[in-house]
């Protein structure tokens, strides 16, 4: 990127925060702190009101707005496909904000790119392995949980408890959102239960943001949550095998999944050590999928389960 390009995306940048440090501007550009001061006194001398609060970060003074900016064809494109991405991994209520947002973006293209936008947009798809929700409660309240993560407000909800099956009805301060294995969850401090819970939007029944504000200061970030609550627990287990080199390359991914830590070819096999948390009995039927292509090495009590499963299987199929 060109130096005029990088002033205009500072410039954009700038814009789009309230205060925004020197840091931040440097990572997103790759340059140093320097030149971040050089391209802001550029910006200044050129007559746009830059303040800076030492220790802060730089802002652009109130009052002072960009015209409006036009989209190049590949910010365009880029769009077109986080939109495909929002129709199966959001939900009814944001989905419809974002086309909504596209109509407008689409609506001041210059007509070469909305004739590139047309044809693009036959030719991208995303799958989706999970179906569209008809009845039950289908996801529908990502727009009124950012609305109160913004405004720090509490939302009232009425949610199904995966431990008894049972409704409770609940006043929770929001903390943050995050999406996982095509699932939109809630984090937030529970009035009820006087602790941070983890919502699945998918059993929320219904929803209401509330008159009613919280201070958000006294819980802990989205962020240190996930740290604190989703980091994987250390390893407990390790597990030797031996695959045949013809299937190893169908392992794919999933030999990561399953803790990868070693891998040494020898011969006609390849030896693959894992270490992971997870339970034998998780590990050995993932194991007996390959059948007579793996041998077990290591710990013996895998081996011994092998074992016990195969009898089970030959029993099954020939009683």
């Amino acid at each position: 990127m060109n130096r005029i390009d990088r002033l205009s995306a500072i410039l954009i940048q700038l814009q789009g925060k309230k205060v925004v440090k020197a840091a931040e501007i440097a990572e997103r550009f790759n340059i140093s702190l320097r030149t971040v001061y050089r391209d802001v006194k550029a910006l200044q001398e050129s007559g746009v009101p830059i303040g800076a609060e030492a220790g802060t970060g730089y802002y652009i003074v109130e009052g002072y707005h960009l015209p409006p900016v036009m989209f190049n064809r590949e910010e365009a494109a880029a769009l077109l496909t986080g939109e495909k991405l929002m129709e199966h991994f959001s939900d009814r209520s944001n989905r419809q904000q974002f086309s909504n947002a596209m109509q407008k973006i689409r609506a001041v293209l210059r007509g070469s790119e909305k004739d590139f936008l047309e044809v693009l947009d036959e030719n991208i798809a995303v799958l989706s392995s999970r179906p569209e929700q008809e009845d039950g409660f289908p996801n529908r309240f990502l727009t009124d949980i950012q609305h109160a993560l913004g405004k720090q407000q509490v939302l009232q909800m009425e949610y199904l408890a995966a431990h008894n099956n049972e409704f409770t009805k609940r006043e929770v301060e929001p903390i943050g959102i995050y999406h996982n294995n095509e699932t939109w969850y809630l984090i937030a401090w529970c009035r009820l239960r006087h602790d941070y819970r983890n919502f699945r939007t998918d059993r929320v029944r219904s929803m209401q943001v509330t008159n009613t504000t919280y201070d958000k200061s006294r819980h802990i970030t989205l962020q240190q949550f996930l740290e604190k609550y989703t980091s994987e627990p250390a390893p407990t287990h390790t597990y030797h095998v031996r695959f045949n080199q013809r299937v190893v390359r169908y392992l794919g991914r999933q030999k990561y999944y399953y803790g990868l830590v070693e891998e040494k070819t020898c011969d006609q096999h390849v030896e693959l050590t894992f270490m992971n948390s997870y339970p034998l009995e998780h590990f050995a039927r993932w194991i007996l999928m390959w059948g007579s292509d793996v041998t077990i090495v290591g710990p013996d009590e895998l081996n011994t389960r092998m074992q016990e499963l195969a009898r089970e299987l030959m029993q099954h199929y020939t009683a």
